[in-house]
């Protein structure tokens, strides 16, 4: 049965105003950015681990090749070493979720708590209430409105 309304935990709360729905819709929208960041962050770690294993095969493929001032350049200027001051990129990480991810998260949250109930998303769930063509195919409200048979 098609209930063609969005689902309770994505319909604005009672008095809630449409100031408090863009702010908190901008408010994910940041967040999401901040995802994307973190996502790079771990990116670079992996690259970063992947670039010291092969710095290592490499200096020793130039020793090995008989130039062991070149090598040994690489084994004290660049493996081993600190990519930023004092941090290895999984030190980076951890400071980045554990300070600004973290408490990013952390106010997201508390807002979304104290303004909306705990309702995630709401500020979206309007849009596409604006956009969607209602009795459409493809368009509609939630999951269990939608016809998945194959």
């Amino acid at each position: 049965m098609s209930h063609d309304v969005p689902a309770p935990e994505h319909r604005r709360p009672d008095g809630v105003t449409d100031a408090t729905v863009e702010a908190l819709g901008k408010l994910s929208a940041a967040l999401d950015h901040v995802e994307d960041a973190r996502g790079h962050l771990y990116a670079f770690h992996r690259l970063m681990g992947s670039a010291e294993t092969t710095l290592e095969e490499a200096t020793a493929m130039v020793r090995d090749a008989g130039h062991d001032d070149i090598a040994d350049a690489l084994d004290r200027g660049v493996l081993g070493r600190n990519p930023l001051p004092g941090m290895w990129s999984f030190q980076m990480v951890e400071s980045f979720d554990d300070g600004y991810y973290a408490e990013a998260k952390g106010i997201q949250q508390r807002a979304i708590d104290e303004l909306m109930d705990g309702r995630r998303h709401v500020f979206e769930a309007e849009m596409k209430e604006l956009r969607r063509t209602r009795g459409r195919e493809g368009h509609e409200a939630t999951p269990d409105d939608a016809d998945t048979t194959i």
